[in-house]
């Protein structure tokens, strides 16, 4: 595959706050779909419960001796490239236990850029001295949400995909992710509880969206876990409905989907046939198209 422009590898990051969507296997399937099509793939594990660390079949990595992710976001953005762990499907930075303290440290690290920014009555130095790596010669700008950012741009030159997994809350650690990606992946189920939990996280987006200046582009929204309901026809009505511009794949309740995760895979590197791959394979056929990329012919 080829890409049309010299404008880096794509950046998605899979996002939605609301707990139990399947977030982190749609994940790890579509970044499994990327690589299956002969793309170079980074998956970044930003939650800090590592999932898909698990998912990958990289526990160890998540209880590795620092330098790990935390550090890379909130010291020495450089680091990043000293963490990737490599997986048969796709390079990976694991999260790691010290990821847990990720979120004080980004919103000390943020306070920290306001209060130089704004010209407050406030001594950076002071406020850097609650967190653990954080000083004012980390923290570049005017917020604190682009160390993901800085951090992908040493290590990224050699992918054609970046797909982040995002926490599954609201907060700095999200930001990052989001502001890095600039893309969005929503997974959400076809419940009703889903349709406050998108409305929060448009209302998110549009907050970082003032706040940084970026643009954010949801990239689609995946359906999961459909089942044969009057509830699941009545929410994929209001998917296409909230999202007209963006499309809708629909991913069904499958066992297997379970068993290549606990596999450490994706569905695309086990032997038992999955049909929801050809979902996901679309995914990364779309994603191909949206940004860009052809086959190359000899």
């Amino acid at each position: 595959m080829s890409r049309h422009h010299d404008a880096g590898p794509a950046r998605i990051c899979v996002t939605n706050a609301k707990g139990g969507t399947g977030k982190t296997t749609v994940a790890i399937n579509v970044a499994g779909a990327l690589n299956d099509r002969g793309h170079d793939v980074l998956f970044v594990d930003l939650d800090p419960q590592g999932n898909a660390t698990e998912g990958l079949g990289l526990v160890e990595a998540y209880d590795a001796e620092p330098p790990t992710l935390f550090d890379a976001l909130t010291r020495d953005p450089t680091l990043l490239g000293s963490l990737v762990v490599e997986h048969e499907e796709m390079d990976v930075v694991p999260s790691s236990i010290d990821m847990l303290q990720a979120e004080h440290e980004l919103t000390i690290a943020d306070l920290v850029a306001r209060a130089r920014s704004e010209d407050r009555d406030v001594d950076p130095a002071a406020l850097a001295s609650f967190g653990f790596n954080v000083t004012p010669a980390t923290v570049e700008g005017t917020h604190a949400l682009d160390t993901l950012d800085r951090a992908l741009s040493t290590v990224e030159s050699g992918y054609d995909y970046v797909i982040i997994d995002s926490p599954p809350f609201y907060g700095k650690l999200t930001d990052t992710g989001v502001f890095a990606a600039r893309h969005i992946l929503v997974p959400a189920l076809a419940e009703a509880t889903s349709e406050r939990a998108i409305e929060l996280l448009m209302d998110q987006m549009a907050a970082l969206e003032r706040q940084t200046g970026i643009s954010v582009e949801t990239v689609g929204v995946v359906a999961n876990r459909i089942e044969t309901t009057s509830e699941d026809e009545m929410m994929l009505e209001w998917f296409d409905l909230a999202f007209p511009d963006s499309p809708v794949w629909q991913v069904r309740k499958r066992v297997a989907l379970q068993r290549a995760y606990t596999a450490g895979n994706s569905v695309f590197a086990v032997e038992e046939h999955c049909d929801m791959a050809s979902v996901f394979a679309d995914i990364a056929d779309a994603f191909d198209e949206q940004f860009g990329y052809t086959e190359v012919t000899a």
